[in-house]
């Protein structure tokens, strides 16, 4: 099977402080994969690695085969990872069509475009002419997943997908990221909810101190044993 996104021994810095020390695993294509473990032990790191946010001074970051280090933050982009980044950062001036568009990548075809947005995200169709901050909190992620979409992305990376967010919402999201999944959409998930991460993920990798210290297949770990691994 195809690999579509490889951390090899990844070492990550802010400054001086090490972050990420050897951090290890691969997603495969239409796999999703769940990066665990409590707050401040890396997670979001890996995805600030890719972007070069933080700094990568150690090990190997691929896309489709192809190495990150040492490139530009905009070429994780052009490879095919798309964020739908922790806070969804919605941009205030624009409307929900123009948040949309700006995800677009010209020279990488695929199924998503607004229309297709527009269908998995209903709601959004009905408010394509608000400013994004005018919608709901639910509504900005979906916007949010909607515009990483929209590149037809090889490898979708979700950063805390639910926070802030209601049950309710909650519920419609893991609908629509479920049916992302079926539709053989590869996915990196950072999640602290473990019943949404047991919906989505095929395996998962538990991170501590910027380490791999438990990783597996969702399907033979127990849900009490997963939140002992990550601590819940």
């Amino acid at each position: 099977m195809t690999t579509v996104l490889t951390f090899d021994g990844v070492r990550a810095f802010y400054d001086d402080a090490l972050i990420l020390d050897g951090l290890s695993f691969d997603v495969a294509e239409g796999e999703s994969f769940a990066l665990l473990g409590p707050n401040g032990v890396g997670k979001t790191t890996s995805l600030n690695a890719m972007f070069g946010i933080a700094n990568l001074r150690g090990g190997t970051i691929e896309i489709g085969g192809r190495r990150l280090r040492g490139r530009a933050p905009h070429e994780a982009a052009n490879l095919g990872a798309a964020l739908v980044p922790q806070g969804r950062w919605i941009l205030p001036t624009l409307t929900v069509e123009e948040n949309l568009v700006i995800g677009t990548a010209p020279n990488r075809k695929g199924p998503w475009d607004l229309a297709s947005v527009f269908d998995m995200f209903p709601d959004l169709r009905e408010r394509r002419r608000s400013l994004g901050t005018q919608l709901s909190g639910g509504q900005q992620q979906m916007l949010a997943i909607g515009r990483a979409l929209m590149s037809n992305p090889r490898v979708l990376l979700l950063d805390e997908p639910s926070e802030g967010l209601a049950p309710v919402v909650i519920d419609l999201l893991g609908d629509c990221l479920a049916a992302l999944k079926a539709a053989g959409t590869s996915m990196l998930l950072i999640e602290q909810r473990l019943d949404l991460v047991t919906r989505l993920a095929d395996r998962y990798a538990v991170l501590l101190k910027g380490e791999t210290v438990a990783e597996g297949s969702i399907e033979t770990t127990s849900a009490d044993s997963l939140r002992e691994l990550v601590g819940v």
